[in-house]
């Protein structure tokens, strides 16, 4: 059923054509600007922009030779220019071209990623309203601890997504920068206003300083958000995993028509969605490790940063498109078990209750230190002997001395601990 939620347009932003087309794209906005300028022929410029193209095979073949893939580039266009290929490259350094498109494409990916978010948020926003009132057991260190709604954890969810979504717009904001300020980034072979004009043409801003490289603590930044994406996905699938648990059941992945869970165990239905997200937020922190290496590079610039973004850019962003798409699919088709909830709330006899009768307990007038006993010594009965907790404080004297039997039994009212879900309903969806 996930299969709908397929993002083939991510892929295609990475392929050669669309790259190379970027290269191109800047190369006629510089030499428009330059025309502006009247470096060169305006007329020169039309012909230019009617010719201009390359050739994908031909490039990789020049490339073979020159060992250089911008200079490839050119030699492919200026087959299509001719005479005037001349003016094409005037006073720019090959990461004038590299590093604008680069920009480029991350903000084109961003654009996917942000849409994604929306959609993956919608989901869950749907989800959370469909149980915001369907009790389940909270835990803490996977022990019980006291009730909740499966609504409140889409709820939480949905709110780590919303400062996901602010994170990932601005990282496109902080990405979106482009130069053209020549070999060394001070200007010497080209005007600022080639840089502006190019800039404004491509969606970018210009680098308001730049050597031969925009500074890479912007990918730094940029590709450190798409891991912390990851990792609250990790995080929401960890989630499932455990509820997914025989012992557990709350919650299940779909298991479609015709699936398989093992080779050599028919029952199976195993948590495989979840489980693969779990392995690709770790493949996506380490992609931004690989960013934050490429930070401190020699001087004015070096190239090791350029092996590095050919992997990550196009692997990244397509990996975490990947997962933003399968656990939009998972959440949508996620399989809730009220009644297992139900279950598990009652497990332990009544103990998830015990700070309510803390709490009454120091009301009515024992000190912290002996209610806290109190609660206690009642409640060690139930995990050693598998009495009834209730039962046991309405038997216990003491605790009687304090509290009178409604005052017990109004404890144990699950109610009483559901009471704010439209609180905080309202503080993360609004009114």
């Amino acid at each position: 059923m996930i299969e709908r939620y397929s993002r083939p347009e991510m892929a295609r932003i990475w392929e050669p054509r669309n790259r190379y087309q970027k290269w191109l794209d800047i190369e006629i906005y510089a030499c428009e600007a330059h025309a502006d300028l009247g470096n060169v022929p305006r007329d020169a410029v039309e012909r230019i922009k009617a010719k201009a193209d390359f050739d994908v095979d031909r490039i990789d073949e020049i490339e073979r030779t020159v060992k250089h893939d911008v200079i490839a580039f050119l030699t492919s266009v200026a087959d299509y220019i001719g005479d005037d290929s001349r003016f094409v490259h005037l006073g720019l350094t090959s990461s004038d071209v590299l590093d604008t498109s680069f920009a480029m494409l991350l903000a084109e990916a961003s654009d996917l990623i942000i849409d994604d978010i929306k959609r993956l948020m919608e989901v869950i926003k749907r989800r959370a309203y469909e149980h915001k009132d369907t009790p389940m057991m909270g835990r803490s260190h996977g022990i019980h601890a006291e009730p909740v709604t499966f609504g409140i954890k889409m709820a939480l969810w949905y709110d780590e997504m919303k400062r996901n979504l602010r994170r990932m717009e601005a990282a496109r904001e902080t990405i979106a920068y482009g130069k053209i300020s020549g070999a060394v980034g001070t200007f010497a072979n080209i005007d600022p206003m080639v840089e502006e004009a190019v800039c404004a043409k491509a969606g970018l801003k210009p680098a308001p300083c730049s050597t031969q490289v925009i500074q890479r603590d912007r990918h730094a930044e940029f590709f450190s958000t798409l891991a912390i994406i990851a990792t609250s996905i990790e995080k929401f699938a960890v989630e499932i995993r455990h509820l997914q648990r025989t012992e557990v059941l709350e919650a299940e992945e779909f298991f479609s028509k015709g699936q398989k869970g093992s080779s050599a165990m028919p029952h199976k239905r195993n948590p495989v969605l979840s489980e693969n997200l779990t392995g690709l937020a770790r493949l996506m922190r380490g992609y931004s490790v690989s960013a934050l290496e490429n930070v401190p590079l020699w001087h004015e610039r070096d190239i090791s940063h350029s092996s590095v973004e050919r992997v990550i850019g196009p692997d990244a962003t397509i990996c975490l498109d990947f997962m933003l798409n399968r656990t939009i699919g998972l959440i949508d088709n996620l399989v809730v078990y009220p009644e297992n909830m139900m279950r598990n709330l009652n497990l332990m006899r009544g103990l998830i209750f015990s700070q309510r009768v803390l709490l009454k307990l120091a009301t009515a007038g024992a000190s912290r230190e002996k209610a806290y006993e109190l609660v206690q010594r009642n409640a060690m009965k139930v995990w050693e002997q598998g009495k009834d907790f209730q039962e046991e404080l309405l038997a216990d004297g003491e605790v009687r001395g304090f509290l009178p039997e409604d005052e017990i039994r109004e404890a144990f009212d699950l109610n009483y601990h559901l009471k704010h879900v439209n609180t905080i309903f309202t503080r993360v969806f609004g009114g």
